[in-house]
């Protein structure tokens, strides 16, 4: 392990507070933190192996995930699985490097895709490979949307699990009253956005669209406009022809006329939420890890659809993996079980069934409960398609750095009336630095 990473990944003394509080559509994925740990029953017999397993999941989402636990458990005689919410994905980060420093890591955890190269390179991560081969699997398994924060140095080191991207929400009935058609390119998101804003004595009582404050959004909006986060080479930024600033500027354009409600950067996910359900904006960018909630509280005829394109679709992907760790002595053990939640019905596709996240298996795409949840709810199923789109040109070891830089010109642009172009050259400057490092 070369100093850089060992330092990054191993000193206890790191802490990457907030790094991803609002990232990847996570707002509500860890908000709840109701305890959620799987306790060995206290008639394990003895020779029974005890499995860890660390994850980041509070609220329902870790009901439902304690209670796929409990049914491999249920059907397992010789293993017993401890699941145990260990806060957000950066808290789970900040307690994984201690543990692995102090040589008390779990075996197996859930790990925020945007972290596994930077554990990877540290070679802390189990290759999955032979484990794979043993029980005739492999990554032709799982969709290739879904796979890019999977294999590195030609390992597979962590493999799908609470995945998601972000989608367009739209409040349908809002765009029949002024008969208007869901948007699928930016041009026609700005007609609709500008035609949805209603104001009374010049104040905005209604708008168009908003998004939480995230770095998911610009990253997917610059890759619409034909752009990369990150040069191939990954030494400096990827949208050279102007295609950051195209992002911006038609965000701005549309913050002047009311048409898009940026919020607070405090909560945004979730003042979001509640405006598009209470119908003080027409369409939202969201996760599709919301769509439970706002079905529930929606008064009206919501549906969702693909984001709009610019020059093409795209869309990053965001949620965890789970990955094995390589100072577990109890692999095979840890193996089955996440073989299990990859195969079974009563694993991750239960568990998939309930949360809402996409299914991260071919096998589950394929299977009739997925299906006629489909063909019941079609709004599941558009993030699913959306992979074909997927791209994920931010990865590099530096990237949660990185981001915190990428959120300082955000905030320059977004809240503070900043130029873009010097905001965004004062970003690449720093992205470059730390790139470099």
């Amino acid at each position: 392990m070369n100093k850089k990473l060992s330092a990054i990944v191993l000193a206890a003394t790191t802490v990457i507070s907030g790094v991803l509080a609002g990232c990847s559509g996570t707002q509500s994925e860890s908000s709840a933190p109701t305890p959620s740990t799987t306790q060995p029953s206290a008639s394990t017999p003895a020779g029974k192996t005890t499995v860890q397993f660390w994850h980041s999941l509070g609220g329902k989402n870790g009901e439902y995930i304690s209670a796929m636990i409990k049914r491999f458990n249920d059907t397992h005689d010789n293993i017993e699985v401890v699941g145990t919410f260990q806060g957000s994905y950066d808290e789970t980060v900040t307690k994984l490097q201690q543990s692995i420093a102090a040589k008390t890591a779990p075996d197996i955890t859930m790990l925020e895709r945007a972290y596994v190269q930077m554990f990877a390179e540290a070679e802390v991560l189990e290759d999955l490979t032979p484990f794979m081969a043993k029980t005739n699997t492999s990554k032709d398994d799982f969709p290739e949307g879904l796979m890019g924060h999977s294999v590195f140095n030609d390992k597979i080191v962590s493999l799908p699990l609470n995945r998601s991207t972000p989608i367009m929400h739209i409040n349908k009935t809002m765009l029949d009253e002024k008969g208007l058609a869901i948007p699928t390119t930016w041009e026609e998101l700005k007609k609709v956005s500008e035609a949805l804003v209603v104001k009374e004595n010049g104040e905005v009582k209604r708008y168009g669209l908003s998004m939480p404050y995230d770095t998911w959004y610009p990253i997917a909006m610059i890759s619409q406009a034909g752009g990369k986060f990150f040069n191939d080479d990954a030494t400096s930024i990827g949208y050279e022809k102007g295609e950051g600033v195209k992002a911006f500027q038609y965000l701005k354009d549309l913050q002047s006329t009311g048409a898009l409600y940026y919020p607070p950067a405090q909560d945004s996910g979730n003042i979001v939420n509640q405006m598009f359900t209470s119908e003080k904006i027409g369409i939202m960018f969201q996760s599709t890890g919301v769509m439970g909630s706002v079905k529930s509280n929606a008064k009206f005829d919501y549906v969702t659809a693909f984001l709009p394109k610019d020059v093409a679709f795209a869309t990053p992907t965001g949620g965890a993996n789970i990955a094995m760790l390589t100072d577990s002595t109890k692999k095979d053990a840890a193996w089955e079980f996440i073989n299990w939640v990859n195969t079974d019905p009563q694993g991750g596709q239960q568990f998939i069934l309930d949360s809402g996240y996409l299914p991260f298996t071919k096998k589950m795409v394929e299977s009739e409960p997925i299906k006629e949840l489909w063909a019941k709810d079609p709004n599941r199923k558009v993030a699913y398609d959306q992979l074909q789109y997927a791209v994920d040109t931010n990865k590099d070891v530096a990237w949660p750095q990185i981001m915190q830089e990428f959120f300082k010109a955000i905030q320059a642009i977004m809240y503070d009336n900043k130029p873009i172009q010097p905001a965004l050259d004062t970003f690449k400057k720093e992205a470059e630095r730390l790139l470099s490092e």
